[in-house]
């Protein structure tokens, strides 16, 4: 099956059932208990400073632990389970003092991970096609916001340099075999368009097009993200990308992520999907609420029509994937919003001074 086909039949499952994403990689990458040694691996035996924590360089150092992941996922009844680079830019690995070359061979092997992974499941059950979502993080810079509270202009990063760290990302997840880009846990939707626009150029210049997934991150009760955008809001920033998928994951639980996915089921003209995490944390910093709550909670949404993708983030594991699987097996997915031609504003919202 060529990758064009596969992305066909992603489209025709979507219009079929709710899509399952996987659930946290970093719990259960914790829960492996791992030392220094399994992050440098060889390659990176006498490489300055702490590699510990970098799970993306697992890809490299511990593949094993890579593809395990992506089967316990495709095993839980996901769909489509994301690439173990979240964090693989020149950005965000330069804490890590890791070089672009480094990078780059995370994406590869990251994509080539999980493609092996789905493509083995796809032969085991060709009824249930699996596919691979090439996951692009927020960055730990922001185009948005001042990095220096006493100089509100102030940035550590341009838009060309986030532009090109994410261009760098895509053509290597894409060389890698993936079937669609996930933007995910954006805070900043100046960096998510950095991005966007990443990916049209590169498919202008002839990179083969792949279905975009662009999922915000709703910080607060507010109902904005980090960079002060309502939900409508920001998908009015992001619609011109024409995306595959809309949606949130991180920051809130279920029970607080709802009315925001309720919103978006409002005013797309597209799949909507939502990954929360397995509750509040604790002040352990730990996750506890159980596979049955978070499925039961994001089961009614698919019951009341308005997700097309469900899956979890930070605190999930393969059982909440299961769960939530089981709990939305037969439901009909969301129909979208019908396309109104009226003009949309992407702004922060003005707001009135009481007189």
């Amino acid at each position: 099956m060529t990758r064009q086909d596969r992305i066909v039949a992603l489209k025709a499952a979507a219009k079929e059932r709710i899509l399952i994403l996987d659930g946290s990689w970093g719990v259960m990458i914790q829960r492996r208990g791992l030392a220094e040694e399994d992050f440098r691996g060889e390659r990176f035996a006498g490489h300055v400073g702490q590699m510990k924590g970098n799970n993306d360089i697992l890809c490299l150092t511990r593949p094993d632990i890579v593809t395990d992941l992506h089967n316990a996922y495709y095993g839980a009844g996901a769909d489509i389970s994301e690439t173990n680079t979240f964090s693989a830019t020149t950005i965000a690995q330069e804490d890590y003092k890791l070089d672009a070359v480094a990078v780059r061979d995370i994406n590869l092997a990251g994509a080539r991970l999980g493609r092996a992974a789905a493509d083995a499941w796809t032969a085991k059950e060709p009824h249930k096609p699996r596919f691979v979502a090439g996951s692009i993080g927020p960055l730990n810079k922001m185009l948005s916001m001042s990095a220096d509270v006493n100089d509100p202009g102030a940035r550590s990063v341009t838009f060309d340099d986030v532009y090109e760290a994410y261009r760098q990302q895509i053509v290597a997840l894409n060389e890698g075999g993936v079937d669609l880009y996930l933007i995910e846990t954006i805070t900043d939707t100046l960096n998510c368009k950095a991005c966007i626009k990443a990916i049209v150029d590169l498919e202008a210049e002839g990179l083969e097009k792949l279905p975009i997934w662009i999922s915000g991150t709703i910080t607060d009760r507010s109902g904005r993200t980090l960079s002060g955008q309502t939900v409508e809001a920001f998908w009015n920033s992001v619609r011109h990308a024409k995306p595959f998928a809309i949606g949130f994951n991180c920051a809130l639980g279920a029970d607080l992520m709802r009315p925001h996915i309720a919103d978006m089921a409002r005013v797309a003209d597209t799949l909507v999907a939502a990954y929360p995490n397995a509750g509040l944390p604790n002040e352990m910093g730990q996750y506890d609420e159980r596979p049955d709550q978070t499925a039961n909670s994001v089961g009614a949404w698919a019951k009341d029509g308005i997700v097309n993708i469900l899956g979890g983030c930070c605190g999930t594991t393969p059982e909440h994937i299961a769960a939530i699987a089981k709990a939305v097996e037969g439901v009909k997915p969301r129909l979208a919003a019908p396309t109104k031609h009226t003009m949309r504003l992407a702004g922060l919202e003005p707001f009135e001074v009481a007189s």
